[in-house]
């Protein structure tokens, strides 16, 4: 059953600014201990966040919070709290974090994935990047305010979630759908995979901000055809028909479809590389731009079209039988105002023997790179890294963004982490040795708090 605690604690008003080494030690104190609470998600309903619910709930509530816990279903814990800010009549902002990672083997790392380890100024471990490493920002930033007195000028609202590796059905989702009123005047939202340090060779540090994401489109494909002997002669074999449809989607060729935050990237990564381009152009040749790129094409390329990438088949059960029917899922991403397309795509694609529908699906999103609040992100990062350049971008992928999003709220990724050269942020996620520099939580914390305070 749920739990639910009423009110919201508020910290006393104080004009102190900056963290303090206590914030400093805690980032790494709480993103180590946070990932020795295995969360791991594996799409089953068996990930249990509860633990690491309660462990940042304890902390909020040590920051004179008072934190909401709730569930879905046993086990499944979102945590939220509302921090009153010193103007009513503001927009309050959502600042959110999911506590589930994806699983590990400890066979293939270096250090085993849960154990939190800090060696060599690093913290190893699932979830060090995705995402722990900003729940332990979020949870060291309001803990310092506590002790300092600070009280930001719009509301924020913290939210932990479950099952943003899965569906969300049991985090953001059921927050969403059922909670609304604990998100009551949020208007924008941060979380992960943005304000990381991308080194774009010659010496340039960017900092991509997320501003928008492709949306979410996981098929099942069907298959039908003649069950029979597979020694016989079968012009209606399911599986045959299943593996033809699926070459055909995976060597589609997808146009390209430039939405405005992509636009926006091409413009400033062109500026920075001293291309002479107009990107605003109809005949604009994106593929020769993103060659001109370099290393930073990396951010764009995978955003410029929509996407369909086989992952899994099933069919049959005996090597000399033909099944009636075979099933693959294809991994579908789809660019803002790219759905019709993808659709009429996905019938060509797969025929008239081949079944698709929908397994999962969640918006494509965009947010403004003109607001006063990217302008905030631009001019924290800067302040402490006054080297680097913060350019928007578009996820490939998605977040619990998507989720808030129903609720009116506008979603930007910044998660801000500052990393050396040759650390490859987005190789880790999902990937073995997943790890954080504490150096870079020290960066973090640092911009996070002063974006909090001065958005």
């Amino acid at each position: 059953m749920a739990e639910r605690h009423e009110g919201a604690g508020r910290p006393a008003a104080g004009h102190a600014s900056g963290v303090d080494l206590r914030a400093l030690d805690e980032v790494v104190e709480f993103t180590s201990e946070l990932i020795r609470i295995d969360t791991s998600n594996a799409g089953d309903g068996s990930c249990r966040e509860r633990p690491a619910a309660e462990y940042a709930a304890e902390r909020l509530a040590g920051a004179g919070l008072t934190p909401t816990l709730l569930e879905r279903s046993p086990g499944r814990t979102n945590v939220v709290a509302r921090i009153e800010g010193t103007d009513p009549a503001a927009d309050a902002l959502l600042v959110h974090g999911h506590l589930d990672v994806v699983p590990a083997e400890p066979a293939d790392w270096q250090v085993h994935p849960f154990s939190g380890e800090v060696r060599d100024g690093v913290v190893w471990g699932r979830g060090a990047i995705d995402m722990k490493n900003m729940n332990a920002m979020m949870l060291a930033v309001v803990r310092r305010w506590a002790r300092s007195g600070v009280r930001p000028r719009r509301d924020i609202v913290l939210a932990f979630t479950a099952d943003e590796e899965a569906s969300a059905e049991d985090g953001s989702g059921f927050l969403a759908d059922r909670h609304p009123a604990l998100f009551e005047g949020c208007t924008e939202g941060i979380s992960e995979s943005g304000a990381f340090t991308f080194h774009a060779g010659g010496g340039r540090q960017l900092y991509p901000v997320a501003a928008g994401e492709r949306g979410t489109a996981w098929l099942k494909l069907t298959a039908h055809g003649r069950a029979g002997h597979g020694s016989k002669v079968n012009r209606e074999n399911a599986v045959s028909r299943l593996a033809a449809a699926v070459t055909r989607i995976g060597a589609h060729e997808w146009p390209l479809r430039l939405t405005p935050t992509v636009r926006a990237a091409l413009r400033e990564l062109a500026a920075l590389y001293g291309v002479d381009t107009d990107t605003e152009a109809a005949g604009l040749d994106v593929d020769a731009l993103l060659e001109a790129l370099g290393p930073a094409a990396r951010l764009v390329e995978p955003t410029v079209r929509n996407s369909a990438n086989p992952t899994m088949l099933a069919a049959g059960y005996k090597v000399n039988v033909i099944p009636g029917s075979a099933v693959a899922h294809v991994d579908g991403r789809v660019v803002p105002g790219g759905e019709a397309e993808f659709e009429t795509t996905m019938d060509a694609l797969t025929g008239p023997d081949v079944d698709w529908e929908y397994h999962h699906r969640e918006v494509a999103l965009q947010a403004p790179v003109d607001s006063p609040t990217f302008a905030a992100m631009r001019a924290a990062i800067e302040r402490f890294d006054p080297e680097g350049r913060v350019v928007p971008y578009c996820m490939s992928g998605g977040t619990d963004a998507k989720q808030f999003s129903r609720l009116g709220i506008t979603g930007y990724g910044f998660s801000p982490l500052k990393l050396p050269e040759g650390f490859d942020y987005q190789a880790l996620f999902h990937g073995v040795d997943e790890r954080v520099p504490v150096e870079g939580l020290h960066f973090g914390v640092r911009v996070l708090d002063h974006f909090l305070r001065t958005v």
